[in-house]
This record gives structure tokens, C-alpha cells and sequence, in this order.
């Protein structure tokens, strides 16, 4: 039991700094790399990508987070060759967020993960959160933040435990039935090897 008293599963034993990387797939045109350096309850990525129009940006993200896995603080810039976006978000943990003013971000009121796009590591907050459950579908409320222009709103999506190292992620919409799905394989720690069509790591 972590202290904020939710269930999940100790996958921490790494020894720190550990690095990652991922090649994202889903522009067969333009594919993209991210390296991720996981610290102690903190995060540093790089992600070089391509839009939708297949124009190169680099994302670079800093997250923190406490012993449950809940962000805590997020840092992104995203770079293009014509704009430079930044973001700045703390959050409580417990769905109240807040900007680098000290703001409150009514439209994030009751997310308690966040996703940001294009990255599988956000994936790793919602699955260690839910601990080895299995066969049970666990929705959740996310902060949903889009590169490279670094769109913020609140998505709920859902994940389900189908096996050790296998999780089915889905998308919800406003009714909630799955828009997209995806079956995602992770790690002993939970962070993600393979997204069909999206990412795998190398």
C-alpha cells in the first residue's frame, strides 16, 4: 500500500538513472525517437517527431511525481521550425491542477493522470496506479495534452489488466464506449515495449 493508500504494484526496483528509448511508428514517411532518462519519482524526454503533415518538432518533457504515482509537476516546451510552445502544470494529486501563476485549471478538475502525446511513457502512471488487477476495467480521467502545439483538455480513457505484462487501453468518448483500443505490452516496471502501430522500444 503507497502512502496516499491506493494498491500498486512495487515496480520501482531499477537502479536509477535509467534510460530508455522508443521509435514511434506511426508516420511510416517520417518516423520519430524518444530517449528517457527515469530518475527518482522524476522523468527528462526528448522526443523527436513529425506532425500529421509530416513537419519535424522536438518535445522535450520534465515530469514529478510522488510514491503513487501521481504527476505532481510537469514541464514541456515543443519546438518547430516557425514556434516554440511551452507548458508549466503542478497538480495535488488528486485532481486539482494549477499553472506556473497559480491558477486553478477548472477544465482538469478530477484528472488524476497525465497523457501526453506523442510519448508511451505517460501510459506507465495508469498502469502502475491500478497494481496487478486483472479481467477489471479501471477508467480514468486524464490531463490530455497534445504536441507540438501543446493543446491541453481533460479525456477520459480506461485501462484493463488482461495479463502479466498486457494491458488493453482504450479511448473513451462522451458516452463512454471505446473510440480507440489498443493492446499494449509492458515491462516488469511497467512501461511500455510495445504499442501496436505507435511506438516500440529499442
Amino acid at each position: 500500500m503507497n502512502p496516499d493508500g491506493d494498491s500498486s504494484a512495487d515496480r520501482t526496483s531499477l537502479e536509477l538513472p535509467y534510460s530508455f528509448a522508443w521509435r514511434h511508428t506511426w508516420c511510416k514517411i517520417s518516423p520519430g525517437l524518444e530517449h528517457l532518462l527515469l530518475g527518482e519519482g522524476s522523468a527528462d524526454g526528448v522526443v523527436l517527431a513529425f506532425d500529421e503533415k509530416h513537419g519535424p518538432f522536438r518535445l522535450t518533457y520534465r515530469l514529478r511525481w510522488n510514491a503513487a504515482w501521481r504527476i505532481q509537476e510537469a514541464r514541456l516546451q515543443s519546438r518547430t521550425q516557425s514556434a516554440t510552445h511551452t507548458m508549466h502544470l503542478y497538480s495535488d494529486g488528486h485532481g486539482q491542477w494549477t499553472d506556473n501563476d497559480g491558477r486553478g485549471l477548472a477544465d482538469l478538475d478530477g484528472c488524476t493522470v497525465i497523457d501526453i502525446w506523442p510519448t508511451p511513457f505517460t501510459n506507465t502512471f495508469p498502469i502502475l496506479q491500478m497494481g496487478p488487477a486483472l479481467n477489471e476495467r479501471r477508467p480514468v480521467q486524464v490531463a490530455w495534452i497534445l504536441a507540438p502545439e501543446l493543446t491541453l483538455s481533460s479525456q477520459m480513457q480506461a485501462y484493463t489488466g488482461l495479463d502479466e505484462g498486457r494491458y488493453l487501453f482504450e479511448s473513451l468518448d462522451e458516452n463512454g464506449s471505446s473510440s480507440f483500443r489498443a493492446e499494449l505490452s509492458v515491462d516488469e516496471h511497467g512501461v511500455v515495449l510495445d504499442y501496436p502501430n505507435l511506438f516500440y522500444r529499442i
